[in-house]
């Protein structure tokens, strides 16, 4: 099975993110749960260890058997809403940031990370969507997608990405 492209580049106020957005049958609560308990986290992305609640937390991607666990950075968390962290240390690090908005019963998962540049998405985005369909898989009780779908297949799609024009 080959995944799908999803994601589109947006400015935001502290720099340019790929965002992808997924579509649940659920709460937002029960979203929240499968995005932020331990537990959960490991049927689908990866192991969070530690006590986010300090700030001494380190989380690690399991479907990818060289990463290594990163240090977390909590700087925004509003249950069942709004998460925004920095993932790992120095140049290496990465910011992330997830929406959960709640409608006719359904909710709307947005899913951001901040890009150094545009190119990056051709590497960033198929990666993203890979997790992302697993999530949609294992909360549906479905087989978990495998990464051969998802690179390179998608990353020309990523490549040919428009970037849009600063608004302000």
């Amino acid at each position: 099975m080959t995944g799908k492209a999803t994601g589109r580049l947006v400015h935001r106020d502290d720099g340019l993110y790929l965002m992808m957005d997924r579509l649940f049958t659920a709460i937002p609560d029960d979203v929240w749960a499968t995005m932020t308990r331990p537990a959960e986290l490991e049927k689908w992305i990866g192991t969070l260890t530690g006590a986010p609640n300090t700030g001494a937390a380190k989380f690690r991607m399991s479907a990818e058997p060289e990463a290594q666990a990163q240090y977390v950075t909590i700087l925004e968390c509003s249950a069942p809403h709004r998460f925004l962290g920095d993932f790992g240390e120095g140049e290496d690090a990465w910011r992330a940031l997830f929406h959960l908005v709640e409608g006719n019963g359904m909710t709307t998962l947005t899913f951001g990370q901040r890009l150094r540049n545009p190119a990056e998405a051709a590497t960033v985005g198929p990666g993203w969507d890979y997790y992302l369909d697993r999530l949609v898989a294992y909360r549906a009780g479905r087989p978990l997608p495998t990464w051969d779908g998802y690179y390179p297949a998608l990353a020309q799609a990523y490549k040919d990405m428009i970037l849009p024009a600063r608004t302000r």
